[in-house]
């Protein structure tokens, strides 16, 4: 039996819807391939998303702030006093926190209250830690300890409401992953390097 002319032509465009179908089937897959090439690097070396939760750190930042941490940079350098940085929480690895840098490796803090005074080689007498801003803690206890090798001692801003070095100990540095590098919400308080305390 013959085929007439309009079967031979529905013929050929479903044959041509197709390969239009897994052309673009192909397309995407190479692009989704594309995407997660070039993204997933940049998520797990280089900067990924964080969202703010709890108390701790305000009034630097609140719960809710969307930030975007910088995971390259220390891997060239070491944090600094009074950077906030990001980490794992030693006690709960798949946790992540935001403090303060409060304390470098190798010296000694002592805290009085909301006093804090720091020794080290170049200062073995102490120094008195000049601070941002802070909501003093009610805290009066007082606690000295000394760090070792690639230790930090980290304090939440918001010292009445946050639990850090002074209650689970020193941090490692093998926690820390990085430091905010963008606040992109809220928007009105979008900007780059976050929570810097200024001299």
């Amino acid at each position: 039996m013959e085929q007439t002319e309009e079967t031979k032509n529905n013929s050929a465009s479903q044959e041509q819807k197709r390969e239009d179908t897994k052309e673009s089937l192909m397309d995407f897959v190479k692009f989704a391939v594309l995407a997660v090439a070039i993204v997933l690097p940049i998520r797990l070396y280089i900067a990924q998303p964080f969202v703010v939760s709890g108390a701790s750190m305000v009034p630097s930042f609140e719960s809710g702030h969307y930030l975007i941490i910088d995971e390259l940079s220390y891997r060239f350098e070491n944090p600094k006093r009074g950077e906030v940085i990001v980490f794992r929480f030693p006690l709960q690895e798949s946790k992540f926190l935001i403090k303060r840098v409060a304390g470098l490796p190798g010296e000694t803090i002592e805290i009085k209250g909301n006093e804090i005074t720091i020794k080290n080689a170049g200062y073995p007498e102490g120094f008195s830690w000049r601070q941002g801003d802070i909501n003093p803690g009610r805290n009066t206890d007082n606690l000295t300890v000394t760090l070792g090798k690639d230790e930090y001692f980290v304090l939440g801003d918001n010292r009445g409401e946050s639990a850090d070095s002074r209650m689970w100990g020193v941090l490692n540095r093998e926690f820390i992953v990085g430091r905010p590098l963008v606040r992109l919400f809220p928007l009105w308080e979008l900007g780059v390097f976050p929570g810097e305390w200024k001299e």
